[in-house]
This record gives C-alpha cells, sequence and structure tokens, in this order.
C-alpha cells in the first residue's frame, strides 16, 4: 500500500511540475475566458459596435447603389435627413447594448450561466431591432411622405432597407413602430421562456442538495 501511495505522490508532482512549466500553461488564460460567462460579454461589445458602424454602412451602400444620380436632389435632401434618424436610432442602439452588458456578471454565479446569459442577449437583440424599426420607420416614413411621392417614396424606402413596410408614408409611419413593438414583445417572451428553463434547472439541483443533505 505504501508503494502505491508513493507512486501516486510522485505522479502528482510531476505533473504538479507540468502544470507550473509555461509550454503546458500559456494557453491559461484564454481557457479562464472561455470557462467563464465573460466571452458572452463579447457579444454586447460586438453589437455596441455594430450599432456605431451602421449608420456609415448605409452611406456606403446608397452612395454605391447611384440612387442620388437617379433620383435627383429630392433623394438626397430625403437621405440626408433620414440618415441622422438612422444615426440616432443607431445610438440608441449602442446605449442599449453597453448598458446591458452588466447582465452577464449579473447571472455568471448561477450553476447554469449559457441559458440566462443567452436569454439576455436574445432579449436585447429584438430590443435593439425593434427600437431600430420603430425609428427609422417612423421618421423616413415621415420624410419620405413630405419631401417624395409616389413610386419615388417606394423606390426611397427600398434603398433604405424599408421595403417590405410598403410604398405609402402612411403605410411606414404606422408599420415601423407597430412592427417594432412586436419584435421586442416577442423576442422578449422568448427570452422569458427561456429563463424560465434556466430557474427550473437551477431550483431542481437546489430542493435535490437540500433533499440530500437532511
Amino acid at each position: 500500500m505504501n508503494d502505491v501511495g508513493t507512486g501516486e505522490s510522485k505522479l502528482k508532482g510531476v505533473l504538479d511540475k507540468l502544470d507550473g512549466n509555461p509550454f503546458f500553461g500559456f494557453s491559461r488564460p484564454y481557457l479562464n475566458f472561455i470557462g467563464k460567462g465573460t466571452i458572452f460579454s463579447l457579444v454586447y461589445f460586438i453589437m455596441a459596435a455594430i450599432s456605431l458602424i451602421l449608420p456609415f454602412v448605409v452611406i456606403f451602400m446608397v452612395v454605391n447603389s447611384g440612387i442620388f444620380q437617379a433620383g435627383g436632389g429630392g433623394f438626397v435632401v430625403a437621405f440626408i435627413f433620414s440618415w441622422f434618424a438612422i444615426a440616432f436610432a443607431c445610438w440608441i442602439g449602442f446605449q442599449l447594448w453597453w448598458n446591458r452588458r452588466s447582465q452577464v456578471s449579473d447571472v455568471a454565479t448561477s450553476d447554469f450561466v449559457a441559458i440566462p446569459i443567452c436569454a439576455g442577449i436574445f432579449r436585447t437583440f429584438g430590443e435593439w431591432l425593434g427600437t431600430l424599426i420603430g425609428i427609422i420607420g417612423f421618421v423616413v416614413g415621415i420624410i419620405a411622405s413630405i419631401i417624395l411621392s409616389g413610386d419615388m417614396a417606394w423606390w426611397f424606402f427600398a434603398s433604405m432597407g424599408l421595403g417590405f413596410l410598403g410604398g405609402l408614408g402612411p403605410v411606414v409611419i404606422i408599420g415601423g413602430p407597430v412592427i417594432g413593438f412586436f419584435i421586442i414583445i416577442l423576442f422578449r417572451l422568448l427570452a422569458e421562456g427561456m429563463m424560465l428553463l434556466a430557474a427550473l434547472v437551477n431550483n431542481t439541483k437546489t430542493i435535490a442538495e437540500n433533499i440530500k443533505n437532511k
């Protein structure tokens, strides 16, 4: 028995030395990073960055589409005012992701972290998407209705990625906030369903441990 104990001690000593070897431990910071809830916070930072970049992507896509040459001065004026609406909506979207990033640390202490964290990301994405569609659809619809009309307005909506809301200004003005509202509600409902699943699992584990300790 002593020989077995001595062999185990020697093996443990060798393994401890290997753990201290830089060749075997240089990836430990990365392993700790993906092993905790911290990795999920990257999603919030990435989406916040996308919110800041998105208005400039819109400028690039619209300019390259040649819509200004085809539509004339009315398109230019309508786009300038619409772009400010897009930038404003994206700035709100940035703040949404930036402020919600603390949710990761709030739920990372539970035994099952992936479900509640993903539920928070899912809900925030729905709020972000609904907010963008609601604000942009409403404001761009008003601007296009004042400056443009008829087929020109529909073409303008399509160039802004809002063609699915309809070709008439009133449809976009009303449809944007309505669609945005239902997107927020739907994503929040699904996220709460995911949170309920995580709560049931955590509570079941706690009850099982309490029964076992009695």
